[in-house]
């Protein structure tokens, strides 16, 4: 097939599984055509299959902010006609699935019918999408794509609680290529000495992860047992929690590694993984960590509870519960023996999400889209 798919070039949630995808379909055979204003730092467009179209928006002094939406669009339309696309497969539904109903109808005047599949992910909906600036777009959006998927019940009833939803929304959750966590301890000795324990942090640093409490719950740790942070990513909460560590006292034992290639491998080295984020719809970066075998310790929101399962696969409490956190923790990396079973458990579970058990779904959803497009 031909395939179009749009997503965000970021490390957040969306524009990850985007990415995979688009990996993973191209070594199915499939042509891939990745539409975004960046090329993920993931996307390897030396693979066969994969092509890179940049959605390129002119700098005109009239307007304050410049309308990427329109040249989204744009491009869309220009990719579906020279590549002759089948399908569209936008993830996250600002400005993307809005974006796509335009191309939609501009192609339609040349006779191309382009079929949409829409993936929802979270703060999509869950916090941007309420805005009442985007709500009617949103919502218009969603019941005009030809297939919507969401990543979680959890997600799926927020969106049919909060908006006018008359199209039926199928929830395919996020998945892990497993192959990519090796375990490897080649590296370990970069960021930790002997006897240390490695916690990790994977985010775009926005405020909903709730970024000081990842610095508090380590506070707590380590001063119970040999420990290091590594923070992974980049963003707007990423000098304040810098600076949290200095005041603190634990400058030198939290290290920021910014925007990196090699997640995987560092969460192949890493003991326990923390996500206390105050809404995560899915939690990609939580079940991540669980492909390489590492613990995790998460707040209980949203479809979080379906990924980290409480006192199997790690730790769970109520968002901001700093004291059980860290006393969670404290309990899986105390005990050796006990920290392999979670560890263990974690691995199975994202055994579960595996991408080839959930790929077949989405090549579904792609017929299904075709099928609705031509009905």
């Amino acid at each position: 097939m031909n395939i179009g798919i749009v997503g965000y070039p970021t490390y957040g949630g969306s524009g990850v599984v985007a990415t995979e995808l688009s990996m993973y379909l191209a070594k199915q055979g499939h042509k891939i055509h990745f539409i975004s204003y960046s090329q993920p730092v993931r996307l390897d467009v030396l693979e066969p299959n994969i092509y890179y179209h940049e959605v390129n928006v002119q700098d005109y002094p009239l307007f304050e902010y410049q309308p990427y939406e329109l040249a989204l669009s744009s491009k869309m339309v220009n990719v579906t006609l020279k590549y002759k696309l089948e399908v569209i497969h936008v993830h996250y539904a600002i400005p993307h699935a809005y974006a796509a109903y335009m191309a939609k109808q501009i192609l339609r005047e040349k006779g191309v019918d382009l079929p949409i599949v829409t993936t929802l992910h979270g703060t999509d909906i869950t916090l941007v999408g309420r805005n009442p600036s985007y709500k009617q777009a949103v919502n218009f959006s969603i019941n005009h794509s030809d297939v919507v998927t969401s990543v979680s019940e959890s997600l799926k009833q927020d969106t049919l609680s909060f908006f006018n939803i008359t199209k039926d929304i199928q929830v395919i959750p996020n998945f892990l290529d497993l192959s990519l966590y090796k375990p490897d301890d080649s590296c370990k000795h970069n960021f930790a000495e002997e006897g240390e324990k490695i916690v990790t942090h994977v985010s775009n640093f926005r405020k909903v992860k709730r970024i000081p409490d990842v610095i508090d719950v380590f506070f707590r740790l380590q001063n119970e047992m040999p420990a290091v942070l590594l923070m992974l990513g980049d963003g707007p909460e990423k000098e304040r929690a810098r600076k949290q560590a200095q005041d603190l006292g634990i400058a030198e034992k939290v290290k920021f590694l910014g925007k990196t290639s090699d997640v995987e491998r560092i969460l192949c080295i890493s003991d326990l993984f923390i996500l206390p984020s105050e809404k995560e719809s899915f939690g990609l970066a939580a079940l991540e960590a669980m492909g390489a075998g590492v613990p995790v310790i998460s707040s209980n929101t949203g479809g979080l509870g379906e990924v980290n399962i409480h006192m199997k696969t790690g730790i769970t409490a109520d968002v901001g519960d700093i004291d059980a956190m860290a006393q969670g923790a404290i309990h899986i990396l105390s005990d050796p023996q006990r920290h392999i079973a979670f560890a263990q458990a974690a691995r199975a579970q994202a055994e579960r999400f595996a991408i080839d058990e959930i790929m077949p779904d989405y090549l579904r959803v792609y017929h299904e889209a075709i099928a609705a497009s031509n009905a």
